[in-house]
Order: structure tokens, then sequence, then C-alpha cells
């Protein structure tokens, strides 16, 4: 309901009604706008135009919204670490993920080099894959930043692992796109072997989960990726 947009575009007034309504949602659901006045100090034609701004005809068709938001939070499921990892070994171990995992790890092994890259909680598994070969006693760095710029002599059979959820952050397929093109091969390690990143990919590694969110957030288990990451890295062994 709030974008960056929208919320950068609030005068002083309207900022201190924004504040407002995200610290007491549930109770401004079911305020009047005259009530919602006196509790914050400004007009009601200031709460009208706030309605407006956030593409909303009226404060009643701003409280269904909000009501909505609410709802659609409150539905919000997780499932438990054991509900997931069952999900994982189901769907994945029953496929050819084995004979894939083979497959990259003999090309790892025949590498000089490894590089890690992700971002988000991708990106922090991505460190953690690199520490790990590392500790296995294959060489691996950790980039986070996708427009790093990569030494060519450090590039020369040199292999990439890529760690991304729904395989298709545009930063991610632009660093991929730069390091084919000097050669480098690419295993992928992503949620969805249909994706971009997965089909630009030497070797693809996929887990298949069910995505979930909480809010804004992708909250999907990483538990797959470990034991993917781990695996690999003691068949190299």
């Amino acid at each position: 309901m709030f974008t960056h947009e929208i919320i950068a575009s609030f005068n002083e007034l309207e900022l201190a009604l924004y504040n407002y309504i995200t610290k007491n949602k549930e109770k401004v659901a079911y305020m009047r706008i005259r009530e919602l006045a006196d509790e914050t100090h400004v007009s009601t034609a200031t709460i009208l135009r706030f309605c407006r701004k956030i593409n909303c005809d009226g404060f009643s068709e701003f409280k269904v919204k909000l009501k909505m938001d609410l709802a659609e939070n409150k539905q919000t499921v997780i499932k438990s670490p054991q509900q997931s990892i069952t999900e994982f070994f189901e769907r994945t171990l029953t496929g050819d993920l084995e004979d894939n995992m083979e497959d990259a790890a003999h090309l790892i092994s025949n590498a000089d080099s490894v590089i890690f890259t992700g971002i988000g909680s991708s990106g922090i598994l991505a460190e953690y894959g690199a520490r790990y070969f590392s500790s296995m006693g294959k060489f691996s760095v950790y980039i986070k930043d996708p427009h790093y710029p990569i030494n060519t002599m450090f590039r020369d059979n040199n292999v990439a692992i890529i760690l991304s959820v729904s395989g298709e952050n545009p930063f991610t397929v632009t660093q991929i796109n730069q390091l084919k093109q000097d050669g480098s091969k690419i295993i992928s390690i992503t949620n969805n072997k249909l994706s971009t990143i997965a089909k630009i990919s030497d070797i693809t590694l996929a887990y298949y989960v069910t995505e979930e969110w909480y809010q804004d957030s992708n909250v999907t288990t990483q538990l797959p990726v470990l034991y993917i990451l781990e695996t690999i890295a003691r068949k190299i062994k």
C-alpha cells in the first residue's frame, strides 16, 4: 500500500499520519475519520488528501484495504523446518540431483578456483559456501558486488557457483553474463530449473521447495542449499 514513491511524496502532516497508521493498523482499521483526525491532530481534509495519495477514493476504501492487508498477514503460514526438509527430500532426491551434484563436483575439482556469488540470504550462503569449500581444500572466494571487477588472470580455469532462490535477479544475471563471456563455467543452485539463471548455467542444481513469503520478504528455506553445498564439497574432497 505504501510504496517508496508514495512515502516520499508525503508532506510533514501526512508523514505524521503515516507513522501513526503503521504503528496502530488494527486500531485505525475500525476508526471513524473524525476519531483518526483527533488522535493525529490533523484535519479530515488532510486525511482525505492522504487517502487519495495512496490511490483510495476516500477513507472508507482506505480502511477496506487496510483490513485486507491485516487479514493477509494473519493468514501467512510458515512451514516448520521439518516440513521444508521433508518436502525437499521427497521432491528432489528422487530425481537427478545426485547425478548433477557429481557433475558439479567433477567440474569444480578440475578448476583452479571457485567464485561464489548471491544476493540477500543467498549471498549469506554464498559466503558460507566459499568458506566451506576453502576449508575442504578448494580455493574459493565470495563476491557480493555484482559490478566487482574480476581480474582476467583470476578467471582462467574458473568455476562460478551462483545462488538464487528465484533465479531471476537481474544483477545476478548480468554478473553471470560477464563471467560466461570471460570463460567461467557456471553452476547455479536455484529453486526453479526453468528460471533465467538456470537456463544460462552449465549445470543447474534445483531443489524444488515451495516459496514462502512473509510480508515483503522471501523466507523460503535455505536448508536444501546447505545440503547441496556441503555434499558437493565433500564429493570434491
